[in-house]
């Protein structure tokens, strides 16, 4: 007697997406080193295998390849002479000039924009310290007078100690549900400073991002806020 074949769990993610393509076909795809150009066509190439498989839609799979490609680490690799593979791994097609300076180009202003973004959050920062140690300032003026008045003036009422107040902390506001859409600029909370990101695919309490190192991670709705 036979057992039946437990269905496969469907993939939710474009994360998991990404590392099932990692698994299934790695002489095509990979998650660290350098990355290899994809043969043009190749998601019709895929979309043939998913149709037995069914653990990934299409609209997923071309979700993943959109992320896969856009990273720093694949348009980097994206160079004039270098030969485009298939899922085996054979070489095809040879990137030519106008492809190799697209990628360069789609490199260039995605660094760019994630470092405009970084200063601005930097920006920010330190406006918000500088104004918070204002208070503390005064409050240590205040008493460096108090302090040089003779002896014999009137006595004046017992200072109370004066708090130093803390540099400020950045004020983080968080996102409305209804606001988290894919392409929507956000903040994500790793650790004690905030990230800025852009969200690829949202999955109820889900959430998927993409930092601007090239990084895409899950998290959770509650951990993003608005950029």
């Amino acid at each position: 007697m036979t057992t039946p074949t437990e269905p496969k769990q469907k993939l939710t993610t474009t994360k998991d997406v990404i590392a099932y393509l990692v698994t299934e076909y790695p002489a095509c795809f990979s998650l660290t080193g350098e990355a290899k150009p994809l043969k043009v066509g190749i998601f019709q190439d895929l979309a043939q295998k998913i149709e037995a498989d069914s653990v990934i839609s299409k609209t997923q799979l071309r979700q993943a390849l959109r992320v896969y490609t856009s990273s720093w680490r694949y348009l980097a690799a994206t160079k004039e002479g270098v030969a485009r593979v298939d899922l085996d791994g054979n070489a095809g097609d040879v990137i030519d000039k106008q492809q190799a300076e697209h990628a360069a180009t789609a490199l260039k202003e995605s660094k760019a924009k994630a470092a405009e973004k970084r200063k601005a959050r930097q920006a920010s920062l330190k406006t918000d310290t500088v104004e918070g140690e204002k208070p503390a300032a005064k409050a240590r003026f205040k008493k460096a007078v108090n302090k040089s008045v003779p002896s014999h003036s009137k006595p004046a009422d017992k200072p109370k100690k004066e708090s130093i107040n803390k540099p400020a902390q950045v004020k983080l506001e968080a996102i409305a549900a209804e606001a988290v859409t894919v392409g929507t600029n956000v903040l994500v909370k790793l650790g004690q400073t905030p990230m800025l990101a852009t969200v690829l695919e949202v999955n109820k309490g889900d959430v998927t991002v993409q930092l601007g190192s090239g990084m895409v991670i899950k998290t959770r709705q509650d951990s993003l806020y608005l950029a």
